[in-house]
């Protein structure tokens, strides 16, 4: 359990670090916890935009339910600093590799060492361009049924064609409701096969570009077609773009790829979230870009205690040779 006492929130940074983690969602924060709880110094550097932040609840997450997001981070940083880590607000700009391990710069020309980095700045969504998406994302407009699905279940929804995933995603989302419409927007026509599942799971297709949502009352109505026509509509669906937030890493010879599956950008790694750069982890979306909280949390988990066991076998290292260095007469 953690200790009792009275903890004392700050936001100085120390000189150096064993583990600097950037970022401060579920994977940031699972991982500084499990650090932390392993006594290493530890700081979280957090720029404060959760991707899930429109977002009322958190689901799929046992034991904390329809959670607000905000709560669950503010639950977290706590449960770090009662462990003797840090959470300093900041945006990180750059990490350069030094003889001890990484300076980490910040926004505003702070700068910090650290022996091992884990990064876990999430992804950032990139919508199509189509007025009305961006600024009904997180309310009527939606991209996982797994974290949203059960809440516009049995409405009416359209799905956007905009990616590679577009024809699953309608299928997908054909599990919580009946009344399913596919819009093909500007992508390429259906195959006889997907058209053929379309029509087995009665999902209409709609053909025809998509130029905007029409909004009455503040309520989504429909999706309005280049020709004017309006097809009614409760909820939008649509398969985002999936980018990776990992350009300050690009200093260190570390840069997200495309994804095997064509949904975005995303910063490879073993099993245990080590990348080809030595001493540099990453969990969470900027390496899985489909994980939900549960998943990335657990990530993050599963990478500290490889950081960890990494830092142990270093100081086993050094111990060892400090060991056979006779003492001076």
């Amino acid at each position: 359990m953690v200790a009792a006492e009275v903890v004392v929130v700050t936001e100085q940074l120390a000189e150096s670090y064993d583990v600097v983690v950037v970022g401060g969602g579920a994977a940031g924060l699972s991982g500084a916890l499990t650090l932390a709880r392993a006594r290493r110094s530890v700081v979280v550097i957090d720029a404060g935009a959760p991707r899930n932040a429109p977002a009322e609840g958190i689901h799929g997450l046992l034991g904390r339910e329809g959670m607000p997001p905000a709560e669950l981070l503010e639950r977290g940083r706590a449960e770090v600093r009662g462990y003797g880590g840090h959470v300093v607000t900041g945006e990180v700009v750059a990490a350069a590799r030094d003889d001890d391990g990484f300076t980490v710069t910040l926004a505003d020309d702070r700068t910090v060492g650290a022996r091992r980095l884990l990064v876990t700045t999430g992804l950032v969504d990139e919508l199509p361009d189509i007025p009305g998406l961006r600024e009904r994302w997180g309310r009527d407009v939606m991209h996982c049924p797994y974290c949203h699905g059960w809440e516009v279940r049995d409405r009416a929804i359209g799905v956007l064609a905009s990616g590679p995933m577009s024809v699953h995603q309608a299928l997908l989302i054909r599990q919580w409701s009946p009344d399913v419409t596919y819009f093909t927007h500007t992508m390429a026509p259906l195959t006889d096969e997907q058209a053929e599942q379309m029509a087995a799971r009665g999902i209409r297709v709609v053909d025809g570009e998509v130029t905007g949502l029409e909004i009455v009352d503040d309520r989504l109505a429909g999706v309005r077609l280049a020709d004017g026509t309006v097809v009614a509509r409760e909820v939008v669906a649509v398969a985002t773009r999936l980018v990776a937030r990992g350009g300050f890493l690009a200093a260190l010879g570390l840069t997200p790829v495309p994804h095997p599956a064509g949904v975005g950008e995303h910063v490879p790694a073993d099993p245990y979230g080590r990348t080809d750069v030595p001493g540099v982890w990453v969990a969470g979306n900027v390496t899985d870009l489909v994980a939900q909280v549960g998943a990335a949390a657990a990530a993050g988990v599963t990478a500290a205690a490889h950081v960890n066991a990494d830092l142990v076998t270093e100081d086993t290292r050094l111990a060892v040779a400090a060991y056979r260095t006779p003492l001076p007469v």
